[in-house]
């Protein structure tokens, strides 16, 4: 018998073959995690008595009860023989096959896939045993083109037949099972998922893509946990600035935080907050969702409700969290506070009027950054605040940059000590004058730990960002060179037929990866195409609920904006282009629709919003996109097809794939 610690048993086919039921059964069971039920026990007595007639002849390895961290579960058997992998999913008793279930063995086959790193090249052939089923699939369908193949149906009489048939349609260099079975499994989870598995009480390292990045996230982690109990310890105000490159996981490293500190009963207790609200909804919804599912798999009854009340203390809507501070002159309960995405924080004149507007208060004179400190500085003896800077992601007026934070701490807080990221400095992060203002404090530090240098992203998207960022740029020549090696692992598409674009949106999506519908909220002449972004859609059922509820995102019924989206993503993304943002010769012109006609926009902060709207929805999908450009209607002055046409032509030329009759 082999060894592994990411599996219960390990074997070669004939050494499992060879050894007793109750021997295998022992030492599945003294590697469990949890305790074994007897309807556990039961199942995997049966799946060993199907398993040992069905590889009588195969040669290979045989892995029980593989872990797969991304998921949170483990995948019941998986075969190496020869070149190919085997995801096999036993359900014991079952006469059919369900929908949820073929998911499910697919979703294994595609995390092994996408984040295992011996598994990326070679064959995976998922099967779906329902051992009572009267009849098995005899036909193994067509692989796709990253060699995984569709789920397989088959009863226990099946299985052997469909291994074989397996190992006959695979070629390629057979794998060593022993370095498969230690490979690491370098998982990119989307922040949905991140949360669900920090709040379960794992460890971030769990849900790094990579060692570098594993090590990145716990360096600042663990830098951030010393700082707070330094400031503790000293009775010390300190404001730390996070920093890091598109995707490197600022936010994964705040719910750490958050998560590791969310005891109430404890000095160091911290919240975390975020003034996008759909993300916090969605995110409070994921977490509460999860938790009562785990409570159930324990026969633990507690309401929806409880459970609720518990993770929104954990995640706050920071504008929530502010009125509580205009309405109590007393401090927070908190000492550790974590604003995510504190650059788009709001300005002085965005607070004034917001405050005068729905909180009737005339003459309010700060920004929110400056409240907010002034909040937590009520504390007559320590606080933290953990700001996570992110750069070009303002969408919306009034957001105040990181320099609103800085002025404050410079002009008010000044005995606050301020530990800064080095890249603070890079422009874009916009810090400006105030950064050079506070150069020579001492109470001023720059620690190198608090910049996250490795990017998180899927292997797939990884460079997405950058090739995004070249189009809005209208560098077509660095989009172009991004775009050639890309597109073999992250297909982007364009076409002129919403149908197409949502036909192909189906095809590429497999298991339970989440597609959906995206459009600019000023994207108002979409309307001919069913598309209506003045309808609001609810983020938690268009984010979370399964394909067969209409209001989620699968239906690609209703689009959602840059709004809703920012923060948060998809497997795969059906991208809606309108006239607000145009290529016209060799650069972008910004309009907004106003009335029964589209006006340009002059205002330079307003065409940044709009440019910043696209890359967000441009950077929404793990796996890939499609673009929908209309043709437009010459009968139709706000949707002439000049409109359109540029914009088409542009993205065409750059060497996206068009999409043929």
């Amino acid at each position: 018998m082999l060894s592994s610690s990411n599996a219960y048993y390990v074997a070669d086919v004939a050494a499992f073959i060879g050894t007793t039921s109750d021997e295998i059964l022992g030492v599945i069971t003294a590697n469990s995690a949890f305790s074994v039920d007897p309807s556990q026990r039961d199942a995997w007595v049966m799946q060993i008595a199907v398993l040992k007639p069905a590889l009588a002849g195969v040669e290979g390895t045989i892995f029980f009860e593989f872990n797969v961290p991304r998921i949170g579960s483990r995948i019941d058997t998986v075969l190496i023989s020869g070149p190919a992998i085997f995801a096999i999913e036993f359900k014991v008793g079952e006469t059919k096959f369900k929908r949820d279930d073929l998911n499910q063995v697919w979703d294994y086959a595609l995390d092994l896939k996408n984040f295992h790193k011996e598994s990326h090249y070679a064959p995976i052939i998922p099967i779906l045993v329902a051992t009572h089923a009267p009849q098995s699939e005899t036909v193994l369908p067509a692989p796709h083109d990253d060699k995984v193949f569709p789920p397989i149906r088959c009863n226990a009489e099946g299985l052997q037949y469909m291994i074989r048939t397996g190992l006959d349609r695979t070629a390629g260099n057979s794998l060593d099972a022993r370095k498969w079975g230690t490979s690491p499994y370098q998982p990119t989870p989307t922040i949905i998922e991140a949360a669900q598995t920090l709040y379960a009480q794992h460890s971030v390292e769990a849900i790094a893509r990579s060692d570098a990045g594993a090590r990145n996230l716990r360096l600042t982690s663990q830098r951030i946990e010393e700082l707070v109990e330094e400031a503790r310890q000293k009775k010390h105000k300190i404001i730390i600035f996070v920093t890091g490159v598109p995707g490197a996981g600022k936010t994964l490293v705040g719910l750490n935080v958050a998560t590791k500190k969310r005891d109430h009963t404890q000095p160091t207790h911290a919240v975390f907050l975020s003034g996008n609200g759909p993300l916090v909804d969605v995110l409070r919804e994921a977490l509460t969702r999860d938790e009562v599912a785990r409570l159930r798999r324990r026969f633990d009854k507690t309401r929806k409700g409880v459970v609720k009340q518990k993770v929104q203390a954990f995640i706050q809507n920071v504008h929530h969290f502010r009125d509580a501070g205009l309405r109590d002159s007393g401090a927070p309960s908190d000492h550790v506070v974590i604003f995510d995405e504190a650059q788009r924080a709001w300005n002085r004149e965005m607070t004034a009027s917001f405050m005068l507007r729905k909180k009737k208060r005339v003459g309010f004179t700060q920004s929110e950054p400056e409240f907010l400190i002034s909040y937590l500085d009520r504390h007559e003896d320590w606080a933290v605040v953990i700001c996570l800077v992110g750069g070009g992601q303002e969408i919306n007026r009034g957001e105040a940059g990181i320099s609103a934070w800085l002025d404050a701490i410079n002009t008010i807080f000044s005995l606050w000590h301020v530990y800064v990221s080095p890249e603070l400095t890079d422009s874009e992060y916009a810090a400006g004058h105030a950064l050079d203002t506070l150069a020579g404090r001492a109470n001023v530090v720059k620690d190198d730990s608090l910049h996250l240098a490795v990017s998180m992203r899927s292997f797939r998207a990884e460079h997405v960002s950058s090739f995004v960022k070249a189009v809005l740029d209208c560098d077509s020549q660095k989009a172009r060179e991004i775009l050639g090696p890309m597109s073999s692992r992250y297909p982007i598409a364009l076409t002129r037929d919403l149908d197409k674009a949502k036909k192909w949106i189906r095809a590429h999506a497999r298991g339970s990866e989440r597609f959906g519908l995206v459009a600019s909220s000023g994207a108002q002449r979409l309307k001919p195409h069913a598309i209506d972004v003045r309808v609001e859609i609810d983020p938690i059922h268009w984010f979370l609920n399964d394909s067969e509820d209409t209001r989620s995102s699968f239906y690609m019924e209703d689009a959602a904006t840059e709004f809703q989206v920012q923060g948060l993503e998809l497997d795969w993304v059906c991208m809606t282009w309108d006239a607000d943002l145009r290529f016209v010769q060799s650069d972008w012109n910004y309009h907004s629709y106003v009335g029964s006609r589209w006006t340009s926009v002059h205002k330079a902060d307003r065409q940044q919003f709009l440019r910043n709207a696209y890359r967000v929805l441009l950077t929404r999908a793990r796996q890939g996109m499609v673009i929908f450009v209309p043709t437009g209607d010459s009968s139709d002055q706000t949707r002439t097809p000049a409109y359109y046409d540029s914009t088409f032509e542009y993205l065409a030329g750059i060497g996206i794939t068009i999409l043929k009759n």
